[in-house]
């Protein structure tokens, strides 16, 4: 499972700073401002908790099923969170708005706060 984690931790990171940079530079030509920074914001959210998931899997064993819960919750969150951010946000951009991608941002946002929650959860039984 730490094996797991950390390999996604570190692709979701990759391809965070590769997003970021095409965003930066190819997409700025073809986005509007207000969908620039909803990019950015499935970006920033990609990374923050790519390195959540980096700190999980160099601290905890990931034995407990809780623990298992936590880094699925997180992975599922970042791909259905950020990356339904990004069809959104191209599909725009081209008039072909991919709309049933609507609900699942909040679905994905959903499992990051169910994530963190296991997270304390975690904290709390390994330090209490």
């Amino acid at each position: 499972m730490t094996q797991f984690t950390l390999l996604f931790a570190s692709i979701l990171g990759g391809l965070a700073v590769i997003f970021g940079a095409f965003g930066a530079h190819a997409l700025k030509k073809i986005l509007s401002d207000d969908q620039l920074k909803s990019f950015e914001t499935g970006v920033k959210y990609q990374m923050y908790h790519a390195i959540v998931l980096l700190i999980i899997g160099f601290n905890f064993k990931l034995e407990t099923a809780s623990e298992k819960y936590m880094v699925y919750c997180f992975v599922a969150g970042i791909l259905l969170f950020s990356f339904s951010i990004y069809g959104l946000v191209i599909s725009s951009a081209k008039n072909k708005k991919l709309t049933f991608l609507g609900p699942i941002t909040p679905l994905g946002g959903l499992l990051l706060i169910i994530g963190w929650c296991l997270l304390g959860y975690a904290v709390y039984n390994i330090h209490f």
